[in-house]
């Protein structure tokens, strides 16, 4: 029987140009609902959008209410999900893995960042490995790159780490906030599924993926863009 794990590391290959794997990033279970039910194949939690639903800023949620609500995500739908669990809450590979595979999670996002600061790449590489070693293959890491979020934008630091990570385990590597035109390039310099972000109002998933994008998700922007549209709501009941 197919594992959810390897159902999903099967979405991200034999991707044709202009044709990138879509994952819709839920907040909560009725969320998560909405998008299975349109017909995506896999789903991946924002930690930002999770944060949100949940009372606290980005960043500031705790590891267990983290996990809690990836694992009612999971649960309510027949997908893969993976989930954003941010810097890995100081937890050790081991435990970190089967807090993740106890939430029903199938993959994850680990970022290179720590408090607006990029991580030394080699040690972070050396803690990925323990984490794909304590995984196997039972998880799709994601590695987040953080040069155009937080470093000094240059593609050529985003290209040695992204192999870094690769070389530790990494399934896809995702340079978040990466610019379009910049995609062509990292695709160049980088070895296997390229992760894009995606803003509503920016490219679109499929011109992403002509640039180089194997995936593609949109961070909090969808709950975002909810959150606006339940405003509108809210100001037509109260007019």
């Amino acid at each position: 029987m197919t594992s959810g794990a390897e159902r999903f590391r099967a979405l991200h290959h034999m991707r044709v140009p202009g044709d990138p794997l879509v994952l819709p990033g839920p907040w909560d279970a009725a969320s998560a609902r909405v998008f299975a039910d349109a017909g995506f194949p896999a789903l991946a939690t924002p930690s930002a959008g999770v944060a949100a639903s949940l009372g606290y800023a980005d960043g500031q949620t705790p590891a267990d209410e983290m996990f809690a609500a990836v694992g009612r995500i999971a649960r309510s739908v027949d997908v893969p999900v993976s989930a954003d669990v941010e810097g890995g809450y100081g937890l050790a590979p081991r435990e970190l893995v089967e807090r993740l595979l106890e939430a029903g999670a199938v993959g994850c996002n680990l970022e290179d960042s720590e408090g607006g600061v990029l991580k030394d790449a080699d040690r972070h590489a050396d803690w990925l490995a323990e984490v794909r070693d304590a995984a196997a293959d039972l998880l799709f890491l994601n590695a987040r790159v953080d040069v155009f979020a937080y470093g000094d934008g240059d593609p050529g630091q985003a290209v040695r780490r992204a192999a870094l990570y690769v070389a530790a385990g990494a399934d896809c590597v995702y340079p978040i906030g990466a610019p379009a035109e910049v995609l062509p390039l990292l695709r160049s310099g980088i070895q296997g599924p390229l992760n894009a972000f995606a803003r509503i109002d920016g490219a679109s998933p499929a011109e992403l993926g002509e640039l180089g994008a194997t995936r593609v998700t949109f961070g909090p922007g969808l709950q975002r863009r909810a959150a606006e549209a339940l405003g509108d709501v809210a100001a037509g009941l109260r007019s």
